[in-house]
């Protein structure tokens, strides 16, 4: 409760959002308790997620977890990723036929990793990855700003079928249905295009297990042709009638 009430008021929002995506993920995890997930944290350094599922594949046996984590690469990963990443490549991807283009800055922490190829091959995959996803606007839940954080609290406040249900029972749904809108417009959230098993984030956390450098996907740019411009609409009939005339 202190650290809430230090925090400003737009930061709370984004806290607030946090604690309840956290408490909406161990509401889920069934038999998966939040002392296993805690205490396999506190042996890997992997994230919160990243540990639920490692306990949700192994049937909640930590050893097992620890390995399953091993095999992903995240544990090791995970120790790596408060490194200074600042060097890195920016990479480009045009899709067949040229109407979609992308660009992505990927970091790492030196010259001689970003022009390795397992980097390079991350970063063309990553690029795709983000044409692929037209609706993916940030690199992560953190990017996302308070306002649309709050918006869509509001929108799914307002939701007919949540009318007569008990306040707590709405705000928990409520909470789920964020997570899952917000989710949807992360690009490190994303199932990878190539294997559904892993997500971006995975994807990115292996490559940093292999390589043994931190590595972080810092921003991208989805261009797609035409967008923005108004096109001059005519219907059948009245491109005949021009034609007619002229």
């Amino acid at each position: 409760m202190r650290e809430e009430k230090a925090l400003m008021p737009k930061e709370k929002i984004k806290y607030q959002f946090k604690s309840y995506y956290s408490l909406f993920l161990l509401l889920q995890m069934g038999n998966i308790t939040a002392k296993l997930v805690k205490d396999l944290r506190d042996k890997t350094g992997a994230g919160m997620m990243d540990c639920k599922k490692a306990l949700n594949e192994t049937d909640g046996n930590v050893d097992k977890a620890l390995e399953w984590l091993r095999k992903k690469g995240i544990a090791s990963a995970e120790k790596k990723s408060g490194r200074v990443a600042a060097e890195g490549s920016i990479g480009s991807y045009i899709h067949t036929g040229s109407r979609v283009g992308v660009l992505l800055e990927l970091n790492c922490e030196t010259d001689f990793v970003a022009r390795g190829d397992i980097f390079q091959s991350l970063l063309k995959d990553v690029s795709m990855q983000v044409a692929a996803c037209p609706n993916v606007e940030y690199v992560s839940i953190d990017e996302i700003p308070e306002d649309v954080v709050e918006k869509e609290k509001q929108i799914e406040m307002g939701r007919d079928d949540l009318s007569g249900k008990p306040e707590q029972i709405k705000e928990k749904i409520v909470e789920g249905r964020i997570a899952k809108r917000l989710n949807e417009l992360v690009l490190l959230s994303q199932p990878y295009i190539k294997d559904s098993s892993l997500t971006v984030e995975d994807l990115v956390k292996q490559a940093a297990a292999k390589i043994g450098e931190n590595i972080k996907v810092r921003r991208f740019t989805r261009y797609t042709l035409g967008e923005g411009i108004e096109k001059n609409q005519m219907d059948f009939a009245e491109e005949v009638a021009s034609m007619q005339t002229n």
